[in-house]
C-alpha cells in the first residue's frame, strides 16, 4: 500500500490524488491531510465513506513528523507552493507539486537548493503527458520537419472568468497570468525543443476586465447586476456553466492582465512566439502551436483534436485526427498520476522533474518583469 499525504486539499489536488488512486488500482490511498479548513475538505472534497479514516492536521510539519507516508501532494494557494516543497524536501519524500512551483524570484532561488528532489518531484505539467503532444513530439523527433527553427504558440482561454471573479484575481497569490497559464505552454515547448532559452521580451494588456466599481464589490450587492454581462445570472443565461466567483470584475481592485505575449530566443538563435488571452468565449477556444522546420511544419490544436503536417519539399499535407482522452488537461493528468505512482514505488524518475518546473517559472517571472519594465530580460 502507498500512503499519500496532502497539503492544501482543494479541488485540483483532490482530483489528482483520486486519479493516483485510480491508476494505482487502489494501491495508493489518501492517508492524511493538512488544511486550514478541515470541515470544508470533509464536506466538499473527501466526503465519500472511503475517506472516513483519513487523519487531519492544520500543521504540515506535525503531519510529516507523525505520519509514515510514501508521498506528498501539495495543492495550497500558489504563493505557498515553495514553502511547503522545501518542507517536504526535509523529509526526502516523493512530491507532487502543483504549478507554478513559485511566484517570486526569491522562492525560485530557494527551490534550487533542493537538488535531491529533482527526480522525485512530479510537477503538475499535464500537457507534456497528453497523448496528442506525445504524438507531435514523435513526429518532430522523427526528423520529418527537420530541426525546429521557429515556433508560433497560442492559448485562447474561454473559461477565464475565475481569474477576475474569484481569489485568482489577487496577483499576490497567483503571480499573474504568465505564471498561471503560460507556465504550462512554455513547459511543453521547452520539452519538445530540448534547447536552452537565453533571453526574452514580453508585453501584457488589461483592456476588458477593469473599471471604476468600488474595491471589494460583490455581484450580489451591485446595482447593475441585471444588465452586467458578467453577472452570474447573465453568464448562466448565456450558457456558461463554469463555476464563477462572487466579486465584480469591473472594479478598481480586479487584478490580472487579460492578454499577454512573449518572444523567447534560444541558444541556437531560433525564437518562439507565444500569446495568450482570456477574453475569447465559446468556439473561439484554441490551444496549441506551429513547429516550423526547413523540411516541414507541424501544427496542432488540443481543442480541435487535429494534427497537421505540411511538407515543404512537395505540396503534401498529412492530417491526423487525434481524439483527446476524457478528463482534465486533455487527458494528461493520467500520465502525471502514473508517474507519481512509479516515483513513490521507486521504479522510475519523474516525467516532469523539479528543474522543469523551475525553468518554466523562470521564463514566466522574466516575462512578468519584461512586461512591466518594458525591456529584454537575460535568462
Amino acid at each position: 500500500m502507498l500512503k499519500m499525504g496532502i497539503i492544501g486539499c482543494g479541488n485540483r489536488i483532490t482530483h489528482v490524488a483520486k486519479m493516483v488512486q485510480k491508476v494505482s488500482k487502489g494501491e495508493a490511498v489518501i492517508s492524511c491531510v493538512c488544511d486550514i479548513d478541515i470541515e470544508k475538505v470533509k464536506r466538499e472534497n473527501l466526503k465519500e465513506e472511503e475517506y472516513k479514516d483519513v487523519k487531519y492536521y492544520t500543521d504540515a510539519d506535525e503531519m510529516l513528523k507523525n505520519e509514515k507516508i510514501d508521498g506528498v501532494l501539495i495543492g495550497t494557494r500558489c504563493s505557498l507552493h515553495t514553502k511547503f516543497a522545501l518542507l517536504v524536501a526535509k523529509y526526502d519524500l516523493p512530491l507532487f507539486l502543483e504549478k507554478p512551483v513559485c511566484t517570486t524570484y526569491d522562492d525560485l532561488e530557494k527551490l534550487k537548493t533542493i537538488p535531491h528532489m529533482e527526480d522525485k518531484t512530479v510537477v503538475s505539467f499535464p500537457l507534456r503527458t497528453s497523448k496528442m503532444l506525445a504524438f507531435v513530439k514523435e513526429l518532430i523527433d522523427s526528423g520529418k520537419i527537420g530541426k525546429v527553427e521557429h515556433v508560433q504558440a497560442y492559448n485562447n482561454v474561454t473559461y477565464a472568468r475565475g481569474y477576475y471573479h474569484k481569489w485568482y484575481r489577487d496577483e499576490n497569490e497567483t503571480g499573474g497570468l504568465f505564471l498561471q497559464k503560460a507556465t504550462h505552454d512554455l513547459d511543453y515547448i521547452n520539452y519538445i525543443l530540448g534547447e536552452k532559452p537565453v533571453r526574452l521580451c514580453a508585453m501584457k494588456s488589461k483592456q476588458i476586465f477593469k473599471g471604476d466599481k468600488p474595491a471589494g464589490l460583490k455581484c450580489a450587492d451591485c446595482p447593475d447586476a441585471k444588465t452586467c454581462p458578467e453577472s452570474p445570472e447573465n453568464v448562466l443565461a448565456a450558457g456558461d456553466n463554469m463555476p464563477k466567483g462572487e466579486y465584480c470584475c469591473f472594479a478598481v481592485d480586479t487584478g490580472n492582465e487579460d492578454s499577454g505575449s512573449v518572444i523567447i530566443e534560444y541558444e541556437s538563435g531560433m525564437h518562439v512566439v507565444y500569446s495568450q488571452d482570456f477574453i475569447v468565449r465559446n468556439s473561439a477556444k484554441k490551444r496549441g502551436a506551429r513547429f516550423i522546420g526547413y523540411k516541414g511544419t507541424v501544427e496542432f490544436d488540443w481543442h480541435s483534436e487535429a494534427i497537421i503536417l505540411y511538407r515543404h519539399d512537395v505540396d503534401v499535407v498529412e492530417s491526423y485526427k487525434f481524439p483527446n482522452d476524457k478528463g482534465a488537461h486533455f487527458g494528461g493528468d493520467e500520465g502525471l498520476a502514473k508517474s507519481f505512482v512509479a516515483v513513490m514505488k521507486g521504479e522510475a524518475k519523474s516525467c516532469a522533474p523539479l528543474s522543469q518546473g523551475i525553468d518554466s517559472a523562470a521564463l514566466c517571472l522574466a516575462a512578468r518583469t519584461s512586461s512591466t519594465e518594458y525591456r529584454f530580460v537575460e535568462l
